[in-house]
């Protein structure tokens, strides 16, 4: 199960003075058929940024062995997941107040905005500060989505638009008149253009002569998954099963630069690589803001059951 709030650590390892890029998805299980939600334990990462999330609900405190034992790598004073050059050394920026961590690697107590740096071999010669882009906190009223409702402001026709999906594969996505669904889940979609929240069209992906894997079925912005079998979707599919541009710059046509927001059930963060790669899975809100001002909080949503 994921937590409803976290706090964040951040661990930067160092090989000879270069920096090693952090695993995404340490602590994450992908959903499958069975679990469609997938989970994460209370401590994992969710990018290759180094910030490590934590659950904050519980009152528990973490420690960087923990973490290191959920991601399967050893970790001591002569081996940082398999690095095991002379010297290792630790050092710990908290609140602007760095000191060298001299006792076990492992009993390392993970702290909210701790900036942990570890040098494995030749060390670094000024250790690195991080400016912190925490998302903004979740609006404490629900949403309430509703099969057949509309959330936000038309903007958009409904329907996929002639340069969409026309029946035949898009992103090797099928359209067919009655799908065998075994893997079906939502995601949610939300566009704020300049402050207004624009509705989703409806019936994107579904024609008069067949439905695509990715559908909506109404103007929530709750996007459909239902096919045979689990795999990868992504938001870049769902915009080219619309006929929609998706760039940094870009959403369907709104120009300005995008800020993105992924919320995995209570497991928020701001998303800074490609719009197209972001993975659709259960439950996953993504807001895209364009313009301004920017978005004060994040929605949550009561989820209508699948239809």
């Amino acid at each position: 199960m994921r937590s409803t709030a976290y706090t964040y650590a951040h661990v930067s390892i160092y090989q000879n003075g270069q920096l090693l890029t952090l695993p995404p998805n340490i602590g994450m299980v992908e959903p499958t058929t069975a679990a469609p939600t997938g989970c994460a334990y209370p401590v994992h990462t969710v990018d290759s940024s180094g910030k490590i999330h934590m659950d904050a609900t519980t009152g528990a405190t973490y420690t960087l062995g923990q973490f290191f034992s959920i991601w399967g790598e050893p970790l001591s004073a002569s081996n940082v997941a398999g690095l095991t050059a002379s010297p290792i050394a630790i050092y710990v920026n908290d609140g602007g107040t760095l000191t060298q961590y001299t006792g076990d690697p492992a009993s390392l107590v993970l702290k909210p905005h701790d900036e942990i740096t570890i040098m494995v071999g030749t060390p670094v010669t000024q250790v690195p500060t991080y400016t912190w882009t925490d998302p903004p906190p979740f609006d404490p009223n629900p949403v309430t989505l509703v099969f057949g409702g509309v959330v936000g402001s038309s903007f958009w026709p409904n329907g996929t638009t002639s340069t969409g999906g026309n029946g035949s594969p898009v992103d090797g996505l099928t359209c067919a008149p009655n799908m065998s669904v075994l893997y079906h889940v939502h995601a949610h979609l939300a566009i704020i253009k300049d402050g207004q929240w624009l509705a989703l069209p409806a019936n994107v992906g579904i024609l008069s002569q067949c439905t695509y894997e990715m559908h909506t079925h109404d103007n929530t912005g709750i996007i459909h998954i239902e096919t045979p079998d689990a795999k990868t979707y992504t938001l870049g599919d769902f915009f080219d099963i619309w006929g929609e541009p998706l760039t940094s710059t870009n959403v369907a046509g709104i120009m300005g630069n995008v800020v993105a927001y992924i919320n995995d059930n209570g497991d928020s963060r701001r998303y800074m690589g490609d719009l197209r790669n972001i993975e659709l899975t259960s439950l996953r809100d993504i807001t895209l803001q364009i313009g301004t001002p920017p978005v004060s909080t994040l929605a949550t949503y009561s989820w209508y059951e699948p239809q």
